[in-house]
């Protein structure tokens, strides 16, 4: 047996007087990638960051190669060799890649930082890790799942014994997690502890070792992964069996009216002569590589990003959308797949997140009224199931899943009538996925129309209608779901490269 390199034993937290762990245990040992799991909310992330000194404890011990062991803060866990690759990116965004990769750690020439050295040692460090990235690119200027390949990087290039990657793979291409197994598997060579918590199960055999899970801030259980099943793992982590069967028909009528046509869409250098058409309570899945510009047509709609040219008709009439507010007002909502960054403001409220987009709603002159807001955000807090003490809980306390869930809240709460769901379930675990699914069903049948952007191919066959794809910013293919499969998905979005070769 390797030997234990963290041993975290009867841990307790809880914030605000609401607990968020209860005797949690896990152990680590050298060599070994060790899967944490649980729904959102059960205590994963809360874990590891008493781990890495972000939060202190309650109760229990932490050893580390042995020794008790508590961290003040970040930096003195990194200096010991334990390090996070957050779920949530904490990237400075007007930096260079290689700024962020080296802050703190800046190589000097005197008195002044050797930006030239930085950037060629972050150039070594991509190379050596197979990523594709400029050190002198701007980091705001990068794709989500690039930006999370830059902090898996940065993770990397410390002197680290044990990592912890927080849902590492949620943004990344199929090739970009493929290269992380690798790195991962290089790494428990080496002899580190990896703790990799995902909810994708079938990332699990794949890579992982053991499996801890939790579930309400408790400990479960701790399975051998290659004699354990995904049933097994489920199971334990939501108590009921989860079913997510592909959907075989379109549930929408023929002759249902067309609300959203889109004709000639071209915006910037990622969308191309776009043109489809979305019919009223139809889930239109929009699958594709990354890189394909399936967001970049959800904001050029949405008018975060200007449109070159092309048309755009709302149940007939013609449109013009120049910015998010002329989309809200021709009743378009959009969740952005970068919920930190577009979707909420993590340090206000669930309430005042919740009636963000509908704030009109609730003010009569110069006052608002605060009674209606909370009780309408209670509304959909219990509708969603989000797991908050109040609705006075600042967002920034909630979980990665219950964030998604609140803004998912706010286009509810606005009654918009064309909803665009950029990865709705990035980030989240089975049980609240199957509660998303649900959801989408409830809307689309109650009249709504979605338009659903994911990467997980299961996910685009399970809930769509009919499925778009893109490659190169072009419509590659459109299939209707009785005739799909991952194969001709997959065909289509390769097809154009394959013809560029």
């Amino acid at each position: 047996m390797e030997k234990v390199l963290i041993s975290m034993e009867r841990i307790d937290k809880a914030f605000s007087g609401v607990s968020a762990l209860r005797g949690a245990n896990l152990e680590v040992r050298a060599g070994e990638v060790h899967a944490l799991m649980g729904e959102n909310g059960a205590g994963k992330s809360t874990l590891m960051k008493i781990l890495t000194g972000i939060h202190a404890k309650d109760a229990g011990i932490v050893r580390f190669e042995g020794r008790e062991i508590e961290f003040k803060n970040p930096k003195e866990a990194q200096d010991a060799g334990i390090v996070i690759v957050h779920q949530e990116l904490n990237m400075m965004n007007h930096l260079t890649v290689a700024q962020n990769l080296f802050i703190g750690k800046e190589n000097t020439k005197g008195r002044f930082i050797d930006d030239k050295e930085n950037n060629r040692q972050a150039q070594i460090l991509f190379e050596k890790l197979n990523i594709s990235i400029n050190p002198k690119e701007t980091m705001g200027n990068l794709t989500v799942g690039k930006q999370q390949m830059v902090e898996i990087a940065k993770a990397i290039s410390a002197e680290s014994k044990v990592i912890v990657f927080d849902e590492p793979t949620a943004a990344l291409t199929d090739t970009e997690i493929t290269e992380l197994f690798k790195i991962i598997r290089e790494l428990r060579a080496k002899g580190l502890g990896i703790v990799y918590i995902s909810h994708r199960m079938d990332e699990i055999k794949q890579i992982t070792d053991r499996v801890t899970i939790m579930r309400d801030g408790e400990y479960v259980d701790t399975l051998i992964s290659e004699k354990c099943t995904k049933d097994d793992i489920i199971s334990r982590m939501v108590g009921r069996v989860i079913y997510e069967d592909p959907k075989e028909t379109s549930n929408v009528a023929k002759d249902a009216p067309v609300v959203l046509k889109v004709k000639n869409l071209n915006a910037g250098k990622m969308v191309r002569d776009v043109s489809f058409s979305l019919r009223k309570g139809e889930i239109l899945g929009i699958a594709g590589l990354m890189g394909s510009g399936r967001t970049e047509t959800a904001r050029a709609l949405f008018g975060a990003d200007p449109i070159d040219s092309g048309e755009i008709y709302i149940k007939g009439q013609k449109v013009t959308i120049n910015n998010p507010c002329d989309a809200v007002k021709a009743g378009i909502g959009y969740l952005s797949e970068d919920r930190k960054r577009y979707g909420i403001i993590v340090e206000k409220t669930v309430a005042d997140n919740s009636v963000m987009a509908a704030l009109e709603k609730y003010c009569s002159g110069q006052f608002i009224h605060d009674r209606r807001i909370q009780k309408d955000a209670q509304k959909y807090v219990e509708m969603l199931k989000t797991k908050t003490p109040s609705v006075e809980q600042l967002v920034v306390n909630l979980s990665g899943g219950n964030q998604q869930k609140v803004v998912i809240a706010k286009w509810l709460l606005k009654d918009s009538e064309i909803l665009i769901f950029d990865e709705p379930t990035r980030g989240i675990d089975v049980g609240a996925k199957s509660e998303i699914y649900a959801l989408m069903n409830n809307l689309v049948n109650q009249g709504k129309s979605i338009i659903m952007i994911s990467s997980e191919l299961p996910e685009i066959l399970r809930m769509s209608d009919r499925i778009l794809v893109m490659c190169e910013g072009r419509i590659a293919g459109e299939f209707m779901i009785e005739d799909a499969s991952q194969e001709k998905i997959m065909h289509a979005a390769t097809l154009r490269k394959e013809r560029n070769q």
